[in-house]
């Protein structure tokens, strides 16, 4: 499963990064083959508005099937939902790899809801 983590870096020991629209990075995983890419969200980063929208249409793009983040708002959630895209939340100080490890094994909770307003910074 291809999936898409939110990161402050881009190495898979890099926390999670608690933005989705915003994040700094995305690490696209592989959960199959193990590999990983990075992919600088910095258009997004700055935007006075719409980060979530686009970030979501981006990952849409990347062919992820899931994504993993801190939190995530309500308009990015309605891209992400429209496009089949799994949502999971995880707790802040995980790393990406063990975001990806705590998705296998079961234990990171799928969301249907926005957790913070839009535009939270």
């Amino acid at each position: 499963m291809k999936v898409t983590v939110t990161s402050n870096g881009q190495e898979m020991d890099s926390e999670v990064d608690p933005r989705f629209g915003r994040a700094k990075w995305f690490i696209l995983v592989d959960t199959d083959s193990g590999e990983h890419e990075a992919i600088d969200n910095k258009q997004n980063l700055n935007a006075a508005q719409g980060a979530g929208i686009q970030a979501g249409q981006n990952v849409v793009e990347l062919g992820a099937e899931a994504v993993i983040t801190g939190n995530v708002g309500p308009k990015a959630l309605r891209v992400l939902q429209a496009a089949g895209i799994k949502i999971y939340l995880c707790s802040s100080g995980t790393t990406v790899a063990e975001a990806i490890k705590q998705l296998k094994a079961g234990d990171l909770k799928q969301v249907n809801q926005a957790n913070v307003e839009g535009h939270w910074a």
